[in-house]
């Protein structure tokens, strides 16, 4: 049986450990920007000769936790994982713990002195440390190829690391440091390697798809990024996540028309509509702004689906604030709508410069209006695609039904379209099929294959 002479690290010594058999369950808290960090990494791995699982079911000898550090819910979703498989760990299902990511960045000493289980913990784009701590050789030149968790038929490009915008809540610019975007060649490279792979269906993300080849050339890339994937044949869904509103290259919309294969989708996460919040939060728009941009974005492509995500209980949020909000999200604008409450980060300009004084009850109040608003929304809008007919791709196939999206859907976060498979068409998963939708409720869709 394979195994490796692991050389241990922590915050005390490096010493000898047993032989420990090559295979690594690598965990992924948080974001799709996230995945693709653990998928590069699995890649390096593999070509290291070790067995990688993804959501490996059972424990494995080694285990990697890529954390979320953003909000707090995340912080603590990742700490809980750390300490489960701590618990493996203490009994001997797991023999090395490697904790990495956006949580390790912000809380290292604090990790490494609180939970002493951990073998080792490295930050955010720790890749080849992680590598020299495994024995294993670092492999620049293999850099854009990936052992993808998601289904063949779809996987994630993240386009840029880090942030510049400096919004009053987030974190993440001291996280992941300031935008550094990769050039269209090399992202149009490792589109054609996802294609060759059996990718159909390519989901852009980045902290700001919007602000795309500013630290490049000083001036907006993003469409051009997209015209030269749109010309890739093997890629019959290409689809658009989080665009910062207030730097929203308009000429993208020309581009969207242009190619049938960019879905008629885009992720706009606007936060809030209050020009007073918004002003605190430091976005650099206006309430009257988004609602032109969203206007001109409808008009230019009258079928486009719209998801956003917004932030209740900021400091200083008043009631009428929060109207003004849920009087916005009621006129349905937005398809699909997240909303966080509001976490108070440390190191953030909201946490140094405002008190968070609207307590965590009445957040998730406003949370729970909002989300009843737009279930309101999205049950009236589902209804109106009874009728219609679209393209849908499969995602998965169980013993009674297969499930789908159509162009309008991202996969994990929006709605699913339920096919019954006891017809006469062989249904395939990541195959496109034509299909009448026949039933809806608030966030799923009942169709059938033509």
């Amino acid at each position: 049986m394979a195994t490796i002479n692991f050389l241990m690290a922590n915050k005390k010594s490096i010493h000898k450990n047993p032989l420990i058999e090559r295979k690594v369950n690598i965990i992924t808290m948080g974001c799709s920007k996230n995945l693709v960090d653990s998928e590069q990494l699995a890649h390096q791995l593999e070509i290291n000769d070790f067995k990688v699982y993804h959501e490996s079911k059972a424990p494995q000898p080694i285990t990697i936790i890529n954390t979320c550090g953003f909000i707090l819910d995340a912080k603590e979703e990742s700490i809980a994982k750390i300490l489960e498989c701590v618990q493996l760990k203490n009994d001997h299902k797991i023999q090395v713990l490697i904790v990495y990511g956006c949580l390790a960045e912000r809380y290292k000493n604090d990790l490494i002195k609180e939970i002493p289980e951990v073998d080792a913990v490295f930050g955010s784009n720790a890749l080849e440390s992680i590598l020299h701590f495994m024995e294993a050789t670092f492999f620049p030149e293999k850099l854009l190829n990936r052992k993808t968790a998601t289904p063949q038929h779809y996987a994630y490009l993240k386009i840029s690391e880090g942030c510049s915008h400096q919004c009053a809540f987030c974190a993440i610019p001291q996280i992941r440091g300031k935008q550094i975007s990769k050039s269209i060649p090399t992202l149009k490279q490792e589109a054609e390697i996802l294609a060759d792979q059996g990718v159909k269906e390519l989901i852009l993300v980045a902290q700001d798809l919007s602000f795309y080849g500013f630290d490049l050339q000083k001036n907006l890339q993003l469409p051009t990024l997209v015209d030269t994937l749109a010309k890739i044949d093997a890629l019959k869904w290409i689809r658009l996540h989080y665009l910062y509103p207030n730097s929203f290259p308009l000429q993208l919309l020309d581009i969207i028309k242009e190619h049938p294969n960019i879905c008629h989708y885009l992720d706009i996460p606007i936060q809030h509509i209050s020009d007073s919040v918004l002003q605190q939060m430091n976005r650099k728009i206006t309430g009257d702004e988004i609602r032109k941009l969203l206007d001109t974005i409808k008009s230019k492509i009258p079928d486009i689906a719209l998801r956003t995500s917004l932030i209740v209980g900021f400091p200083n949020e008043t009631k009428k604030d929060f109207q003004q909000l849920a009087d916005f999200v009621q006129e349905g604008y937005f398809d699909r709508l997240g909303v966080f409450t509001y976490s108070h980060e440390e190191n953030t300009p909201a946490a140094k410069h405002l008190t968070d004084k609207i307590s965590t009850k009445e957040k998730i109040k406003r949370q729970e209006q909002i989300m009843d608003i737009q279930h309101n929304v999205s049950w009236h809008k589902n209804q109106q695609k009874i009728g219609q007919t679209q393209q849908i791709i499969i995602d998965e196939i169980n013993d009674k039904y297969a499930v789908g999206r159509t162009e309008f859907d991202s996969p994990e976060v929006d709605n699913t379209t339920i096919i019954q498979t006891s017809t006469n068409i062989n249904i395939q998963v990541g195959s496109f099929y034509t299909a009448k939708i026949i039933g809806a409720n608030a966030f799923d869709l009942e169709a059938e294959i033509i």
